[in-house]
């Protein structure tokens, strides 16, 4: 049996996740997603996502409430709503 990799690369990551690549990069950058927690560098200088580090990340989120409030006529995208 083949056992899932704990460490994948942010390529990766976008299949298993549904974040796309940017986004992951962005998370990453602004410090939503945390060094040593969501994510690591390999000793290749290669940034890994932490796979198990990700599911704690969504399991601690709070649920966010969405609106169609301001998106552009015939947009189907929803705005977040921040309290």
């Amino acid at each position: 049996m083949i056992a899932p990799a704990r460490f994948v690369t942010i390529a990766l990551a976008e299949s298993l996740t549904g974040y796309a690549v940017t986004a992951i990069e962005t998370k990453i950058a602004r410090g939503v997603w945390v060094e040593g927690r969501e994510w690591r560098r390999a000793p290749d200088g290669r940034v890994l996502v932490d796979i198990r580090g990700y599911e704690k990340w969504v399991e601690s989120q709070n649920p966010v409430a969405y609106t169609n409030r301001g998106a552009k006529s015939g947009s189907t995208s929803a705005t977040a709503i921040s309290d």
